[in-house]
């Protein structure tokens, strides 16, 4: 059974460049139009603007009920329906792995280049359980490879790009060579830019640097295949504004290696995968350096991650089941240092060990009264410790109290978490299909929650400049999930709207230290006024709730124009008090025109974003002003393997505040050092795209 029906057009109004066909993925085209119903929704690098910039992020933020969380021009991050972080189930090319570091400074897609991109695949709402634990939504970035030919021959795909807001470019792709038993490839990337310009000057500290290359190749012996992928990056120095350091490398290096096969009753899927990831970064190379050499700091992170799957997928009960397991180990390590003293240093996250083994099974089909339904159920067991940590005899005796009663406590915690998913639709008609999802998502607690043992601003990349501490009594979140929506389409318009509402029990969010904020009468705030803060936040579990409504919409207005359009709308609430959660992107409408020849199209976009005045207290979040911009784009089809694609992004050069883009906290930019940081001024793009 066919766990996606996509039904072929443009999404947004974009270009109408083609999907690259899943042979898993049943494909019906219905004139010129295409949306994606059922479970997953599938964008490509040709959707997005050739003036975005490196950002992958972005490509995902046209879909319904996502956006893009702004913390460098390499570290955005995805919400989804409020949720983001490693609160989203993300992988790349299916693998899942650790960050680097603590402020995840380096997120998944840090490590998707949309040169290398083939296409990223979304789960419409609830992630399923086969995909892994997650407290949401979930998405894969499929990178490009070589493919399996009955005509042996050469394969390319390649991009070449460029920007003006950042004087930017990028250059990248695949060559490979396939027969009909064997494929082999190697990809290479290169980006780099420099500061972003904004309406009123230069936002500093905003350049990046980033360098991905590998080998792959596979080979298929009759019903079996095998793939292996190797793959390096090498990030340069990059600009974090809305964080206390930027970043100065990452160091990274990826192993993947594939089984599928086919037996009489069974396909077979599995994977080992390998990640290992080298993090430095620091407050004085891309911002004005501190005034004393006492404040001079860089910290140096390191983390690695095994992974593994099997499943398999048979014939049964009149529809699909799927069962499996799938393990992982992460170890992180983190220390805080003063290059000019090298008795100072801290070991903020020591020797950390996060483990998780899991099991599911999932079975598709059709149910009673014509509806159809995926239902899945899901456990993991997790468990995590940490190492005793350390400080240099020139750090102040304060952070020594600090380190000496972490290790002098418990330092080991486990738990399991239970998943349930069950996601139902069913075809009134020719035009309508109802949808309808009942869940249960967990998420367990990650490292920097749990074993943040030194005040800092280490949040897992929250960026809201306040300090955090760890609770090594956290419970696993848990989500209860209702969603329900339809997808309708006709030969001239088409519209999927949704509607959610997600409870989640011990959501993990910043309080205050202790009873008494602004009383500095603890080691903890005595350490963070040092730093600072003289109110830090610990993280604990609350109660929230999440809920919305989103939707895409499109109509043909005759042979060459048609208006497509999405529509996000998101509250976040704190049940324990009156106060809403941090960071959820304000209600935005985009509607563009398009105008679609033979060979090329245009499109006219209006960006409409609602100020934001229901913010956190709690995370001392501040309002945002509502915006439009005006943006603009075409595609000139050359033949069947060449494409050149043009962008213009704010159109009009308006100066606007993106809600999620944070404070900026680097001195030496035309943005006041606390001032919620601009989005970015009139940006001209350019892109060329050649595959064969």
């Amino acid at each position: 059974m066919t766990r996606t029906l996509m039904i072929s057009a443009s999404l947004l109004a974009l270009t109408s460049a083609a999907i690259a066909e899943d042979p898993l993925t049943d494909v019906i085209t219905i004139h010129a139009s295409r949306m994606n119903v059922e479970l997953e929704s599938v964008v490509t690098p040709q959707d997005l603007s050739a003036a975005n910039g490196p950002a992958t992020v972005r490509l995902v933020a046209q879909v319904p009920g996502a956006a893009a969380i702004d913390n460098g021009a390499l570290s955005g991050q995805v919400q989804y329906r409020g949720l983001f972080g490693s609160r989203i189930n993300i992988r790349v090319d299916g693998q899942s792995f650790a960050s680097g570091g603590p402020n995840l400074m380096d997120p998944p897609l840090h490590y998707a280049p949309l040169p290398l991109v083939e296409r990223i695949e979304i789960d419409r709402g609830v992630s399923p359980v086969r995909n892994g634990p997650g407290l949401g939504g979930g998405l894969d970035a499929v990178l490009k490879r070589s493919h399996f030919s009955d005509e042996a021959g050469w394969q390319y795909d390649l991009t070449s790009a460029g920007r003006s807001v950042d004087e930017s470019y990028a250059v990248g792709g695949l060559i490979g060579y396939g027969t009909s038993d064997t494929r082999l490839h190697a990809i290479y990337a290169l980006e780099d830019g420099g500061d972003i310009d904004f309406a009123n000057g230069t936002i500093g500290g905003t350049q990046h640097n980033r360098l991905v290359y590998g080998l792959g190749g596979g080979v298929r012996l009759g019903r079996h295949e095998f793939g292996l992928d190797l793959r390096r990056n090498e990030t340069g120095a990059t600009g974090n504004p809305p964080f206390a350091m930027d970043i100065r490398y990452f160091d990274s290096d990826f192993a993947r290696l594939t089984y599928s096969g086919q037996t009489s009753d069974f396909t077979i899927n599995g994977f080992l995968a390998y990640s290992d990831i080298d993090h430095g970064m620091n407050n004085f190379d891309l911002r004005p350096a501190p005034p004393s050499p006492m404040r001079f700091r860089e910290t140096f992170a390191a983390s690695n991650d095994i992974t593994a799957g099997l499943s398999a997928t048979m014939d049964a009960m009149h529809g699909t089941l799927s069962f499996g397991i799938d393990t992982s180990d992460a170890e992180h390590d983190v220390t805080i240092t003063n290059p000019n003293n090298a008795n100072f240093f801290l070991n903020s996250f020591p020797d950390i060990e996060i483990e998780r083994t899991g099991g599911f099974v999932e079975w598709s089909g059709e149910t009673l009264l014509g509806w159809s339904s995926e239902l899945g159920l899901r456990a993991d067991y997790h468990s995590a410790r940490a190492g005793a940590a350390r400080v240099g005899p020139a750090v102040p005796a304060m952070p020594g109290m600090l380190a000496m009663s972490f290790n002098a406590g418990d330092r080991e915690w486990d738990d399991v978490t239970l998943d349930a998913v069950g996601r139902f639709w069913r075809a009134l008609n020719d035009e309508t299909t109802l949808r309808f999802t009942l869940a249960r998502k967990t998420r367990a607690p990650g490292y920097v929650e749990r074993f943040a043992w030194l005040p800092t601003p280490a949040s897992g990349g929250l960026a809201d400049g306040n300090t955090y501490v760890g609770d090594r009594d956290l419970a696993p979140e848990t989500a209860w999930i209702v969603e329900a929506g339809l997808d309708w389409q006709t030969d001239n318009a088409y519209a999927r709207p949704t509607l959610y509402v997600r409870d989640i029990e011990n959501y993990i969010q910043g309080v205050a230290f202790d009873a008494t904020p602004g009383v500095i009468n603890s080691p903890v705030e005595m350490v963070s006024n040092m730093n600072g803060d003289p109110t830090p936040l610990r993280f604990a579990n609350v109660d929230a709730r999440l809920w919305g409504v989103d939707l895409d919409f499109g109509y043909r207005l005759g042979e060459a124009w048609r208006l497509d359009g999405v529509f996000t709308y998101v509250r976040g609430e704190r049940e324990d008090i009156d106060d809403k959660l941090y960071r959820i992107q304000p209600a935005t409408l985009t509607i563009g025109a398009t105008y679609e020849a033979q060979r090329w199209s245009a499109t006219l976009e209006s960006v409409a974003v609602a100020e934001q005045d229901e913010v956190s207290v709690t995370n001392s979040e501040a309002e945002t002003p509502g915006y439009v911009l005006l943006n603009a784009r075409g595609l000139w089809q050359l033949n069947a393997n060449t494409s050149i694609s043009a962008g213009i992004e704010n159109l009009l050069d308006h100066n606007y505040h993106q809600h999620l883009a944070g404070y900026n906290r680097n001195g030496g930019s035309d943005v006041l050092v606390g001032d919620r940081l601009p989005g970015t001024g009139r940006s001209l793009g350019l892109r060329l795209h050649i595959r064969g």
